[in-house]
């Protein structure tokens, strides 16, 4: 096997594993942009990925076809809208600890969705879908010498919208008013409260895009790699886009990099036992390989990465 033989099975496959981390660690960004630590991704993204599973199942029952992969996410943008809200009540309105809601979302959303699924389907998982997002060639880009046959072919079009997601967020949170407010209320609560920003409003709202953007990312994990829901179809996907967001910096074009990065290692993971070199090495050491070097590349960035100033700690005066 040629290295552009090599390259061409893992660069596909990491571009496909990293869109589940880009919309949910963007979500993170939103959140703690604003001042609020959401430790939640993890639950907001499994239920996200319940919700994307059986909104496609019953898609296909009532004849949306193709459109059904679509329309999961839609509606798990709005489910993970509203589990978000509870941590931000909890977290905003009520002055709760923010990692104790956080972790308190992760047990309530994987207990509700597994104990859903039993309810519904009187079964552990949710049945195998048919209708997902398909691969295909990218037409002109793909016949791009080298580039193409690595970035756009055999491509799903969710991971080229992450990417553009990605963009949005970033000229969203940088070059609007709306981003300046939003990171003003991370950074320094007081001022923007004297300048007539409302702190908990625009918390809620990064809230409340966290549990959207995590919600998308566990419905898009369904449609292109999973194909239905079971316990362990989210198991650690979450904390690695929260990993990718520290590791970014909270920085949308960096938590872009980062989720990339850690696309590449589950790719390896996936796909090492068909690499030479890679084949000899118990597959389980492939597995934790996405794991460890989540865990390295922080212990290489905490102390270095700046957080926003106001970052878990409540607002006691914003009453606008």
């Amino acid at each position: 096997m040629s290295f552009m033989d090599i390259l061409a099975l893992i660069i596909p496959a990491a571009i496909v594993s990293a869109a589940p981390l880009i919309f949910t660690a963007l979500g993170g960004v939103f959140s703690e942009r604003s001042g609020v630590v959401n430790i939640g991704l993890e639950g907001l993204m499994l239920f996200g990925a319940f919700t994307g599973a059986v909104t496609i199942y019953y898609g296909e029952q009532f004849g949306l076809n193709g459109a059904a992969p679509w329309v999961s996410f839609v509606v798990a943008m709005i489910v993970g809208a509203l589990f978000a809200s509870i941590h931000a009540v909890a977290s905003i309105s009520l002055k709760a600890d923010q990692v104790v809601s956080g972790v308190a979302i992760n047990f309530l959303a994987a207990g509700l969705a597994i104990f859903l699924t039993k309810k519904i389907f009187n079964a552990g998982q949710t049945p195998v879908i048919s209708e997902r997002i398909s691969k295909s060639n990218i037409p002109y880009l793909s016949d791009i010498p080298v580039i193409g046959k690595l970035f756009f072919t055999n491509a799903y079009l969710t991971s080229y919208l992450a990417v553009f997601v990605a963009l949005i967020v970033w000229y969203v949170l940088y070059k609007t008013p709306f981003g300046l407010r939003l990171r003003s209320v991370g950074e320094h609560p007081m001022a923007a409260d004297t300048m007539g920003i409302n702190v908990k409003k625009m918390r809620y709202i990064g809230v409340l895009l966290s549990g959207a953007l995590a919600g998308l990312g566990g419905a898009v994990y369904v449609a292109s790699i999973s194909g239905n829901f079971t316990h362990s179809t989210i198991t650690g996907q979450g904390f690695m886009a929260l990993a990718a967001m520290i590791f970014g910096k909270w920085h949308p074009l960096g938590a872009l990099g980062a989720a990339l990065f850690f696309g590449l290692a589950q790719a390896i993971s996936i796909s090492g036992a068909q690499i030479p070199g890679l084949q000899d090495i118990p597959k389980v050491f492939l597995l934790i390989a996405p794991y460890v070097l989540t865990i390295l590349a922080l212990a290489g960035l905490v102390g270095r990465a700046d957080a926003p100033k106001a970052l878990g700690t409540p607002y006691e005066k914003g009453k606008r």
